[in-house]
């Protein structure tokens, strides 16, 4: 069986930057962190990170109600990134809902708010008749891809994938192969989240917060800095177009890079210590299923969150691969750490990167720890012609994804 090629030809980003691609991209080019003092989430007992990224939830009244009622959150931002990815993409309704055309969105879960407040409201009493019809439906761990393919009239495939930091790259990948194994045509894709003390507080319970920058958000989160103290939750969504090359051609739509590899593994070693020889696995097969060898790879868009571990492991396994030679960042110092959404939304920086001939650099990098050394660190925006771009998720539970895109179409 011939495998087709999977382009992407439609983007949208809602981030704590703002809510468009350009307001995002602008964000990356002015060095401008979004992390801010959550000043609301003082009144939780045990919290020790006060800090997060959040994006604004702008123009939600466009959607209509009835589609609106069974939104939560993160799925407002998903739809509304969505329509940005359709109407770059120029894809017609027709298209749409064709029944060639699929969707699937990550996210870690279902709305958080939602979640919490369903339980605020049914357990003092446990009145199950408290609650509202659309909740449910806010809460479901699907709830991001059904409520888009609702609003937008989707009728192809429709699936999510749930795992954790590593949930949008996944849906890249699996539209990626569906689409070349020819079950759909287009796909809209990628991941969305939503900040709430509850998810902070889970990670706070971990100790993988950011901690020490309560009183200086904008200081933290460090990727790969030796005074790194742990991540900043952030929120928003990535959407993408995946589509069959052939049928981009057809309608002259376009291009902004072909897929040209993809890979996930599990660690099978530690529920929430980063590994790095399941990510050295991981970025080799994904080489590998491109047939691109390290040094054919022009930028590597890092995972690295800011934690102590797992930047040094992420470090150590670029290492092992790519040595010093090639460029590497983290955007997580702009918009913290998006969770389900940021496979999506920093490929979709690495996109316009490469669009544009530039890498930006990893914000409050200022003295790389040792730990964390011997790799090409960007302290600086570098000009530089980009064919190649490797883009990890390494998530808990120890799912690792990662993607060649290339400008280049052969």
């Amino acid at each position: 069986m011939q495998l087709k090629r999977v382009v992407i030809t439609g983007i949208g980003v809602v981030s704590p930057l703002g809510n468009s691609v350009a307001s995002f991209i602008d964000g990356l080019e002015t060095g401008k962190s979004s992390v801010r003092f959550m000043e609301e989430w003082t009144h939780y007992n045990g919290m020790r990170s006060f800090v997060a990224a959040p994006a604004e939830l702008k123009d939600e009244k466009k959607i209509p109600r009835q589609n609106r009622r069974t939104m939560g959150r993160m799925s407002i931002f998903a739809a509304q990134a969505s329509e940005q990815a359709v109407a770059d993409s120029g894809i017609t309704p027709a298209e749409i809902s064709s029944g060639r055309t699929g969707c699937i969105i990550g996210s870690t879960m279902g709305s958080a708010k939602s979640i919490n407040d369903a339980f605020e409201i049914m357990l003092p009493e446990r009145d199950l008749t408290r609650l509202s019809s659309s909740m449910f439906f806010q809460c479901m761990s699907h709830t991001a891809t059904v409520n888009v393919a609702q609003y937008l009239g989707l009728t192809g495939y429709l699936m999510t994938s749930a795992a954790a930091c590593a949930s949008s790259l996944q849906a890249v990948g699996i539209a990626y192969d569906l689409i070349r194994l020819g079950r759909q045509d287009l796909f809209l894709c990628g991941g969305t989240e939503e900040l709430h003390p509850t998810v902070t507080g889970s990670f706070d319970i971990l100790f993988a917060t950011s901690v020490k920058y309560n009183q200086a958000p904008q200081k933290t989160p460090r990727p790969f800095d030796k005074d790194r103290d742990g991540l900043v939750c952030g929120e928003g969504s990535g959407i993408m177009v995946l589509e069959e090359y052939e049928h981009a051609v057809r309608r002259n739509a376009k291009i902004y890079a072909e897929i040209a590899g993809y890979s996930t593994f599990g660690s099978g070693s530690h529920m929430s210590q980063s590994d790095k020889k399941s990510m050295i696995h991981c970025m080799s097969e994904a080489l590998h299923s491109a047939d691109i060898k390290p040094g054919q790879i022009d930028y590597i868009n890092a995972h690295a969150t800011g934690t102590p571990q797992g930047d040094k492991e992420e470090a150590e396994a670029i290492k092992e691969i790519f040595g010093a030679s090639v460029p590497v960042s983290s955007l997580k110092g702009y918009i913290g750490h998006t969770l389900g959404a940021s496979g999506a939304i920093e490929l979709i920086a690495s996109l316009i990167m490469m669009e544009k001939g530039i890498i930006y650099p990893t914000l409050n990098l200022k003295e790389i720890d040792p730990d964390c050394g011997g790799i090409a660190h960007i302290t600086g925006p570098v000009r530089k012609e980009i064919n190649t771009v490797l883009k990890n998720c390494f998530a808990f539970g120890g799912i690792n994804a990662s993607l060649v895109c290339r400008k280049n179409i052969y």
